[in-house]
C-alpha cells in the first residue's frame, strides 16, 4: 500500500469512491487514523488508512462539470425586465448601476473559502471573506459583524453526522452543528430581523431545523445529504440580486443549487438589491471586493 501523507487526495473502499477528500492529519492511534475533509463537499469524515485509495493527484481546487454554463445563465437571469414600477418611465434603466447586498462569508475551511471567493468575484458579488475554524465562529461573530455590517451573512465550513452515534435528531451528533447553530443565534442578538440581516448557515449533513430555530434564513441539510462547498454561494447570489421589493422565488433558488431541496431549505425572504443613480463609472458597487485576513 502506498504510503498516505498529509495533503494526499483520496477515496474511501467502504464507500464506493463515492468522495474526494484530502488528508488533513493523521492520528498516531493504533491502527492510524485519518482526517479527511472533502474537497468540493463540505462533508468531515475519519478513516483507517487502509481503507484509503491515494490519487494520483495533489489537491487542486475545482468547481463543478459546467459550472461557466451555470454563472452565465445566472447572470442572464439578472437582465431580464424588471417590473416597471421599479424604474421611472423617463429614465432608461440603463442609466441605473445595480447595488447588489453585500455579503460576510465566514468559512471554517481556508480551501473551501478560496474557491467560493473566486466564484463570487465571477458572479460579481461583493464579498468579504475570513477563514475562521467553526468551533471559533459563535466566539467572534458579533465582532466580525460590528466590523463588516453586511446584508448577508454565510456561515459554514464542514460538518456531517456522526454514523457511530445513531440518530440524527441531537446536535451532539454532529461535527459541526452545535457551532453553527450558537454562531446564528449570536448573530441574530446582532440584528433580529430576518429581512435585515439574512443568515446562510450550514454544511455537509447540517441539522438543519436547530439552524433555522436559532435564525437562520436557509439552511442545510433538510435531507442530511452532502452539500457543494458552492451551494451557500448560489443563495447568497440570489439574496444580494434579488430586488429588496421582492420575496426570493424558493423553487427557483434551491433549482440553481447543486444539492437541490434536499440539501437546501429555508423561509421566505426578501432581497438585497437596490438600484443607484446615475451610472457613473467610479461607482460599480457590484465589482467591489474585500478580502481581509481573520
Amino acid at each position: 500500500m502506498k504510503k498516505i501523507d498529509v495533503g494526499d487526495m483520496v477515496t474511501r473502499r467502504s464507500y464506493g469512491q463515492d468522495i474526494v477528500f484530502y488528508v488533513r492529519r493523521i492520528l498516531g492511534t493504533d491502527p492510524p487514523v485519518a482526517q479527511l475533509i472533502g474537497v468540493n463537499v463540505r462533508l468531515a469524515a475519519d478513516s483507517p488508512l487502509d481503507d484509503l485509495i491515494v490519487l494520483d493527484y495533489r489537491i487542486k481546487p475545482s468547481g463543478p462539470s459546467g459550472l461557466k454554463a451555470v454563472i452565465s445563465q445566472i447572470v442572464l437571469q439578472r437582465t431580464k425586465p424588471a417590473p416597471r414600477q421599479h424604474y421611472r418611465l423617463e429614465v432608461a434603466r440603463s442609466e441605473y448601476v445595480p447595488v447588489p447586498g453585500k455579503v460576510l462569508h465566514i468559512d471554517g475551511q481556508e480551501h473551501y473559502l478560496n474557491q467560493c471567493l473566486a466564484l463570487y468575484r465571477n458572479l460579481s458579488v461583493p464579498v468579504i471573506g475570513l477563514h475562521i475554524p467553526e468551533a471559533e465562529q459563535p466566539k467572534r461573530i458579533r465582532a466580525v459583524l460590528e466590523t463588516y455590517r453586511p446584508d448577508i451573512l454565510v456561515i459554514t465550513g464542514h460538518d456531517g453526522l456522526l454514523r457511530r452515534q445513531g440518530s440524527r435528531d441531537f446536535l451532539i451528533n454532529y461535527r459541526s452543528s452545535q457551532y453553527f447553530v450558537e454562531a446564528v443565534k449570536q448573530a441574530r442578538l446582532f440584528d433580529s430581523n430576518r429581512d435585515g440581516l439574512a443568515i446562510i448557515a450550514g454544511a455537509c449533513q447540517s441539522h438543519f431545523e436547530s439552524l433555522i430555530d436559532a435564525g437562520a434564513n436557509f439552511a442545510s441539510a433538510p435531507e442530511r445529504v452532502m452539500i457543494h462547498c458552492y451551494d451557500p454561494v448560489f443563495v447568497a447570489e440570489k439574496l444580494a440580486y434579488t430586488p429588496f421589493t421582492q420575496v426570493v422565488d424558493l423553487p427557483e433558488l434551491f433549482g440553481t443549487t447543486i444539492s437541490g431541496k434536499d440539501g437546501i431549505g429555508g423561509i421566505e425572504t426578501r432581497g438585497k438589491l437596490r438600484q443607484g443613480f446615475p451610472r457613473i463609472e467610479s461607482w460599480l458597487p457590484g465589482e467591489a471586493y474585500s478580502v481581509p485576513k481573520a
